[in-house]
């Protein structure tokens, strides 16, 4: 804990000299990081910042100009406080350009009443601040055992959050670039009331500053990512100003998430590490010239150069967080590659990110792309189950289109984990307005319809903690059959039947128009689409 000027006031020592605040009362909470006794008015220049100066005032000037500038002087310093003994020079009160000054600069100002030895106020106040930071730094090196343990043990997210709860006494939230929850351990308290509108609030907490504390809110916030590659943020609850203790503690603990999000990744064999880097560089066009991508692949015997290259995408249903997920993702990855062996087909095989595993298979020129396609989903399918959906991008020829194939695959993917798992594999033709709304997701024009359309209901769901607009979705998605609507949304036919008269009003629209309604669930699908895209 930082030693505040309310903690220097209730030393004994202190409190024998009868303490009174003349300025500041309000910023008691002040740091004090040293006491200084000082006579002399030409110190400013031997204070680092954070010093409490206790003077008798018997050399201060008499001159009220003088008095400012010294106030002032030490205000540019830094100092956390002036306290001043009454009787040597100011019998009963400070004059009144040393107040008046004080309060102009924020600094605060203590009389002392009685008299006192400074020596016995300075060895209290020494020996608490070193004794704080001694538990200082016995709390760094218990967070220093505490969290290299966990690093090297390679601790999954959740038994990393326990740690810092424990030792903070606060709840800790990992969250998302998108603001949504990931993961968190709310050290007893209510998850209703600390999660609460969690990403309206959280928006709301922004810096340019890594680890920054944001007093609105009361947290302490700082940016999880290793390798200039952000994917999201810790957030301790602690309320108050954090201690330089509790800072050391979210960064420490957001070294280790993201130290333990690298050792994730690192759970593929050797050759789809191989595979994936090929992948990687024929998407993010890290080859200066593509011959080089095709001698690579043809290195780890995979020839490209004269076949057909058909891209594949497997995309997991249900993102997960943590060791599991990573585990699945490299366990698909492992079935891919298995299945294209007993197949006899030539492939490329590689996780792409989180969520997805990318496959470059190399077709001789007479095999008929359609027959091959048919015979691997359904055993991609045998093994992962309907835990992933399969896309397809368009067949090429040629190394320098697969780039933009593998970003046609995985658009189909993003958009077909949203329906049913009623097909093999998916291509773009198959998605339909779901596919074309997804692919104007960025498209401006698309975005202002959906606000133009959607605006009104979703602000008032933002102001209001309602979700009327999953209930307009309940309403479109059954063809506007109120009564299905509202067994869907579990609710009673008249409560449904409130709601859709609320949105009704609030859209000012027509929902019994065929016209309206047809709108509104275009921009709902397109809504999905812009979110989805964000949720990444």
């Amino acid at each position: 804990m930082v030693l505040s000027l309310a903690d220097v006031l209730d030393l004994p020592v202190v409190r024998r000299a009868r303490p009174r605040v003349v300025v500041g009362a309000d910023r008691l909470d002040t740091p004090v990081r040293w006491a200084h006794v000082a006579e002399v008015t030409d110190l400013a220049h031997l204070l680092r910042g954070g010093e409490l100066v206790l003077t008798t005032g018997i050399a201060l000037p008499d001159a009220a100009a003088a008095l400012r500038r010294y106030v002032t002087d030490l205000a540019e310093a830094g100092v956390s406080g002036i306290a001043v003994e009454l009787g040597r020079k100011y019998r009963r009160r400070l004059p009144d350009a040393l107040v008046d000054a004080a309060r102009g600069a924020g600094v605060p100002v203590i009389c002392l009443e009685r008299e006192t030895r400074f020596v016995e106020i300075t060895e209290a106040v020494h020996s608490r601040v070193l004794t704080e930071q001694l538990e200082e730094l016995r709390a760094s090196e218990r967070m220093h055992t505490v969290f290299t343990e966990l690093s090297l043990e390679g601790a999954p997210r959740d038994r990393v959050l326990r740690e810092v709860a424990r030792l903070s006494g606060c709840p800790v939230v990992v969250e998302n670039l998108a603001h949504q929850v990931l993961a968190y351990d709310l050290n007893g308290e209510d998850p209703g009331v600390v999660l609460a509108s969690w990403e309206n609030r959280s928006r709301s907490v922004a810096s340019t500053r890594r680890t920054f504390h944001d007093p609105v809110t009361g947290w302490l916030v700082t940016t999880v990512g290793a390798r200039g590659q952000d994917w999201g943020r810790l957030i301790l609850v602690c309320g108050a100003s954090p201690t330089p203790s509790q800072t050391t503690l979210v960064e420490r603990a957001a070294t280790t998430l993201a130290l333990g999000r690298l050792l994730e990744r690192q759970q593929e064999s050797l050759e789809r590490q191989t595979h994936r880097t090929i992948i990687a560089g024929i998407i993010d066009r890290s080859y200066s010239d593509p011959e080089e991508a095709l001698v690579r692949a043809r290195a780890v015997g995979v020839p490209l150069a004269g076949r057909t290259l058909v891209v594949v995408v497997l995309r997991l249903r249900d993102a997960g967080t943590g060791l599991a997920t990573q585990a699945r993702l490299a366990e698909a990855a492992e079935n891919v590659a298995r299945v294209c062996r007993e197949l006899r087909l030539s492939a490329l095989v590689g996780s792409l990110d989180d969520l997805r595993v990318g496959v470059l298979l190399a077709l001789p020129a007479t095999q008929r792309v359609e027959r091959c396609l048919d015979r691997l989903a359904p055993l991609i399918h045998e093994h992962a189950g309907s835990r992933v959906v399969v896309a397809v991008g368009s067949p090429v020829d040629d190394i320098r289109r697969v780039r933009s194939s593998f970003l046609e695959a995985r658009q189909v993917a993003d958009v077909a984990v949203h329906q049913a798992a009623d097909r093999p594999y998916h291509r773009l033709f198959d998605l339909r307005l779901r596919g074309l709304l997804h692919l104007l997701r960025d498209d401006e024009r698309l975005q202002t319809y959906v606000e133009r359309e959607l605006g009104p209901l979703l602000a008032y769901d933002a102001q209001h903690g309602e979700d009327l607009t999953s209930i307009l979705r309940h309403y479109l998605d059954a063809g506007r059959n109120k009564a299905l609507a509202a067994s869907r949304a579990h609710l009673s036919r008249p409560a449904f039947y409130g709601r859709l008269h609320r949105i009704a009003r609030i859209l000012g629209a027509d929902l019994d128009s065929v016209e309206t309604c047809l709108s509104l669930h275009v921009a709902l699908l397109a809504l999905e689409s812009v979110r989805d895209r964000i949720s990444r």
